[in-house]
Protein backbone atom coordinates (compact mmCIF):
# COMPACT_ATOMS: atom_id res chain seq x y z
CA UNK A 1 0.00 0.00 0.00
CA UNK A 2 0.70 3.35 -0.83
CA UNK A 3 2.31 5.57 1.89
CA UNK A 4 -0.94 8.29 2.66
CA UNK A 5 -0.92 11.70 1.32
CA UNK A 6 -3.89 14.15 1.31
CA UNK A 7 -1.86 16.40 -1.51
CA UNK A 8 -2.57 13.21 -4.80
CA UNK A 9 -5.53 11.45 -6.05
CA UNK A 10 -4.15 7.93 -4.73
CA UNK A 11 -4.70 5.57 -1.78
CA UNK A 12 -4.93 5.02 0.70
CA UNK A 13 -8.37 6.60 1.57
CA UNK A 14 -8.78 6.89 5.35
CA UNK A 15 -6.01 7.34 7.69
CA UNK A 16 -6.54 6.47 11.34
CA UNK A 17 -3.76 8.45 13.10
CA UNK A 18 -2.53 10.48 16.82
CA UNK A 19 -4.23 13.58 16.78
CA UNK A 20 -0.32 14.91 17.51
CA UNK A 21 0.89 13.18 14.24
CA UNK A 22 3.48 15.28 12.69
CA UNK A 23 2.52 13.98 9.22
CA UNK A 24 -1.07 15.51 9.16
CA UNK A 25 0.28 19.09 9.79
CA UNK A 26 2.76 18.45 6.82
CA UNK A 27 0.05 16.78 4.39
CA UNK A 28 -2.40 19.50 5.67
CA UNK A 29 -0.47 22.34 4.16
CA UNK A 30 1.08 20.37 1.12
CA UNK A 31 -2.93 19.82 -0.06
CA UNK A 32 -3.21 23.76 1.62
CA UNK A 33 -0.24 24.97 -1.05
CA UNK A 34 -2.07 23.67 -3.68
CA UNK A 35 -5.48 25.80 -2.86
CA UNK A 36 -7.11 22.30 -1.73
CA UNK A 37 -9.64 22.82 1.36
CA UNK A 38 -9.00 21.19 4.73
CA UNK A 39 -12.43 20.36 6.77
CA UNK A 40 -12.59 20.11 9.93
CA UNK A 41 -15.28 17.49 11.66
CA UNK A 42 -16.04 16.44 15.22
CA UNK A 43 -16.09 13.03 15.38
CA UNK A 44 -18.42 12.98 19.11
CA UNK A 45 -21.37 14.45 16.74
CA UNK A 46 -20.57 10.95 14.27
CA UNK A 47 -21.84 8.64 17.15
CA UNK A 48 -25.41 8.01 15.37
CA UNK A 49 -25.75 7.93 11.73
CA UNK A 50 -28.44 10.41 11.82
CA UNK A 51 -26.33 12.53 13.37
CA UNK A 52 -23.60 12.02 11.41
CA UNK A 53 -25.36 12.34 8.27
CA UNK A 54 -26.04 15.96 9.95
CA UNK A 55 -22.42 17.04 10.30
CA UNK A 56 -21.25 15.79 7.00
CA UNK A 57 -24.34 17.64 5.50
CA UNK A 58 -23.31 21.36 7.39
CA UNK A 59 -19.75 21.38 7.54
CA UNK A 60 -19.16 20.18 3.74
CA UNK A 61 -22.22 22.71 2.44
CA UNK A 62 -24.17 19.15 0.64
CA UNK A 63 -27.47 20.58 -1.10
CA UNK A 64 -30.83 20.60 0.49
CA UNK A 65 -31.62 17.52 -1.78
CA UNK A 66 -29.28 15.24 0.27
CA UNK A 67 -30.90 11.93 1.38
CA UNK A 68 -29.58 11.81 4.79
CA UNK A 69 -28.29 7.86 4.36
CA UNK A 70 -25.59 6.08 3.22
CA UNK A 71 -25.53 6.02 -0.79
CA UNK A 72 -26.32 9.33 -0.45
CA UNK A 73 -23.04 10.47 1.55
CA UNK A 74 -21.14 8.24 -1.33
CA UNK A 75 -23.11 10.67 -3.88
CA UNK A 76 -22.66 13.68 -2.32
CA UNK A 77 -18.95 13.04 -1.18
CA UNK A 78 -17.64 12.43 -5.10
CA UNK A 79 -19.98 14.70 -6.70
CA UNK A 80 -19.33 17.58 -4.26
CA UNK A 81 -21.06 20.96 -4.71
CA UNK A 82 -18.86 22.93 -2.10
CA UNK A 83 -16.43 25.82 -3.12
CA UNK A 84 -14.24 25.25 -5.74
CA UNK A 85 -16.99 22.84 -6.93
CA UNK A 86 -14.78 19.55 -7.76
CA UNK A 87 -11.85 22.07 -9.15
CA UNK A 88 -10.32 21.63 -5.40
CA UNK A 89 -8.61 19.19 -3.87
CA UNK A 90 -10.51 18.07 -0.34
CA UNK A 91 -9.47 16.56 3.15
CA UNK A 92 -11.71 15.46 6.02
CA UNK A 93 -10.35 15.65 9.21
CA UNK A 94 -12.37 13.79 11.92
CA UNK A 95 -11.13 15.07 15.30
CA UNK A 96 -11.69 13.00 18.81
CA UNK A 97 -12.68 10.03 16.69
CA UNK A 98 -11.80 7.79 19.58
CA UNK A 99 -15.33 6.96 20.53
CA UNK A 100 -15.83 5.75 16.89
CA UNK A 101 -14.15 2.53 18.07
CA UNK A 102 -17.63 1.55 19.63
CA UNK A 103 -20.29 2.76 16.83
CA UNK A 104 -21.79 -1.00 15.14
CA UNK A 105 -21.41 0.78 11.61
CA UNK A 106 -17.59 1.52 12.00
CA UNK A 107 -16.84 -0.66 9.19
CA UNK A 108 -19.62 0.35 6.83
CA UNK A 109 -18.99 3.49 7.18
CA UNK A 110 -14.87 3.16 6.66
CA UNK A 111 -16.43 1.52 3.29
CA UNK A 112 -18.89 4.45 2.63
CA UNK A 113 -15.56 6.67 2.51
CA UNK A 114 -13.31 4.51 0.64
CA UNK A 115 -16.28 4.44 -1.85
CA UNK A 116 -16.74 8.07 -2.07
CA UNK A 117 -12.95 8.68 -2.11
CA UNK A 118 -12.21 6.34 -4.82
CA UNK A 119 -14.83 7.55 -6.84
CA UNK A 120 -14.29 11.30 -6.49
CA UNK A 121 -9.96 10.58 -7.24
CA UNK A 122 -11.04 8.58 -10.50
CA UNK A 123 -14.44 9.87 -11.86
CA UNK A 124 -15.63 7.27 -14.29
CA UNK A 125 -18.62 5.83 -15.34
CA UNK A 126 -19.87 2.45 -15.02
CA UNK A 127 -17.72 1.06 -19.31
CA UNK A 128 -14.70 3.36 -17.00
CA UNK A 129 -14.46 5.90 -19.20
CA UNK A 130 -13.80 9.42 -17.42
CA UNK A 131 -17.02 11.51 -16.47
CA UNK A 132 -16.74 14.87 -19.34
CA UNK A 133 -18.48 16.93 -16.54
CA UNK A 134 -16.78 15.77 -13.70
CA UNK A 135 -13.04 16.48 -13.01
CA UNK A 136 -11.53 14.23 -10.81
CA UNK A 137 -9.92 15.80 -7.41
CA UNK A 138 -8.20 14.23 -4.59
CA UNK A 139 -10.53 13.26 -1.95
CA UNK A 140 -9.11 11.62 1.54
CA UNK A 141 -10.30 11.32 5.06
CA UNK A 142 -7.90 11.55 8.44
CA UNK A 143 -9.80 10.41 11.60
CA UNK A 144 -7.69 11.94 14.61
CA UNK A 145 -6.91 9.73 17.85
CA UNK A 146 -6.75 11.69 21.47
CA UNK A 147 -5.68 7.94 23.10
CA UNK A 148 -7.05 5.19 21.38
CA UNK A 149 -3.90 3.82 19.36
CA UNK A 150 -5.12 3.14 15.55
CA UNK A 151 -4.38 -0.68 15.52
CA UNK A 152 -7.47 -0.71 17.58
CA UNK A 153 -9.55 0.00 14.62
CA UNK A 154 -8.33 -2.61 12.61
CA UNK A 155 -10.92 -5.57 12.91
CA UNK A 156 -13.82 -3.60 12.53
CA UNK A 157 -12.35 -1.42 10.10
CA UNK A 158 -11.66 -4.26 7.86
CA UNK A 159 -14.87 -5.35 8.15
CA UNK A 160 -16.37 -2.96 5.99
CA UNK A 161 -17.43 -4.33 2.57
CA UNK A 162 -14.10 -4.30 -0.07
CA UNK A 163 -11.93 -2.89 2.75
CA UNK A 164 -8.08 -3.61 2.94
CA UNK A 165 -6.64 -1.80 6.10
CA UNK A 166 -2.27 -2.41 6.74
CA UNK A 167 -0.43 -0.59 10.16
CA UNK A 168 2.39 1.64 8.85
CA UNK A 169 4.44 3.87 11.25
CA UNK A 170 1.85 3.61 13.72
CA UNK A 171 -1.06 4.77 11.61
CA UNK A 172 -3.67 2.27 10.42
CA UNK A 173 -4.72 3.37 6.24
CA UNK A 174 -7.51 1.84 4.67
CA UNK A 175 -8.48 1.65 0.62
CA UNK A 176 -10.40 -1.06 -1.48
CA UNK A 177 -9.19 -4.54 -2.78
CA UNK A 178 -10.71 -7.12 -4.85
CA UNK A 179 -9.70 -8.49 -7.85
CA UNK A 180 -12.48 -6.49 -10.32
CA UNK A 181 -11.09 -3.14 -8.69
CA UNK A 182 -8.64 -1.93 -10.97
CA UNK A 183 -11.19 -2.90 -13.50
CA UNK A 184 -14.81 -1.35 -12.10
CA UNK A 185 -15.88 2.03 -12.60
CA UNK A 186 -17.53 4.19 -9.44
CA UNK A 187 -18.57 2.45 -7.01
CA UNK A 188 -22.10 4.56 -7.54
CA UNK A 189 -22.09 3.38 -11.30
CA UNK A 190 -23.82 6.32 -12.87
CA UNK A 191 -24.82 10.00 -12.17
CA UNK A 192 -27.41 10.44 -9.66
CA UNK A 193 -28.78 12.97 -7.65
CA UNK A 194 -27.54 11.98 -4.10
CA UNK A 195 -31.22 11.85 -2.51
CA UNK A 196 -31.94 8.02 -2.09
CA UNK A 197 -33.89 5.20 0.27
CA UNK A 198 -34.63 5.16 3.77
CA UNK A 199 -32.44 7.38 6.30
CA UNK A 200 -29.74 5.31 7.86
CA UNK A 201 -30.12 2.13 5.48
CA UNK A 202 -27.79 1.61 2.13
CA UNK A 203 -29.88 0.82 -0.35
CA UNK A 204 -27.73 -1.05 -3.09
CA UNK A 205 -27.00 -4.21 -0.84
CA UNK A 206 -26.22 -5.11 2.13
CA UNK A 207 -23.78 -2.85 4.17
CA UNK A 208 -22.90 -1.44 0.75
CA UNK A 209 -21.60 -4.85 0.11
CA UNK A 210 -19.82 -4.14 -3.38
CA UNK A 211 -16.55 -3.77 -4.35
CA UNK A 212 -15.03 -1.08 -6.45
Amino acid sequence: MNAPTLAARRPPWVVFTASNDPWVTAETAALQKQSGIPFRLDGRELLQPASLFRAFARELSFLGYFGHNWDALVDCLHDWHGPGHGNRDVAVLIDDADDLLGAEFLGLFVSVLCQAAWAANFQLDADGIPYEDRPPFALHFVLLLDHTPPAAFAEETASGAGVEVALTDGRLTATFTGEDFQSRASPTARPRPCVHAVEGEPSHGQGLSRKG
